[in-house]
């Protein structure tokens, strides 16, 4: 059994195929949605359905991020001095790249769960693949 991740795994989830591999990627998940997520069930039950909705909340907080980084000169300008806008723009710049590590971490992990449900696509085995 291959142990395997590719870059930008998330060193909380252990590697797919090994026993922990799906409760851990569940407990990450779930910190990354709203508390109130956990009260739903069904997420549990099927750690696939959580992570899609993972990887939609953090894409519309890259969104949001974005936005907010192209309107915060205009909107901030009249309140804030340079000074304070440059460091507002720099934390959306902080907070976008990470941001866009965060949603391709979720990706890999969904890709993951994926091949467990269908483990004869091979295009799901894929970036858990190593290159020689």
């Amino acid at each position: 059994m291959s142990t395997y991740v590719p870059p930008g795994w998330p060193s909380q989830v252990h590697p797919p195929g090994t026993d922990r591999f799906e409760d851990t990627a569940l407990s990450w998940l779930l910190e990354l949605v709203p508390p109130e997520y956990r009260r739903y069930g069904v997420l549990r039950r099927y750690p696939i359905a959580l992570a899609r909705m993972a990887r939609h909340h953090v894409n519309a907080s890259v969104d949001a991020a974005r936005e907010g980084f192209r309107t915060a000169r205009v909107d901030l300008a009249p309140l804030v001095p340079p000074h304070g806008v440059e460091a507002v723009l720099e934390a959306y710049r902080r907070e976008g790249a990470r941001l866009v590590s965060l949603l391709q971490a979720i990706e890999l992990v969904e890709t993951a769960l994926r091949s467990q449900a269908e483990p004869d696509d091979p295009a799901h085995r894929r970036p858990f693949t190593p290159k020689l």
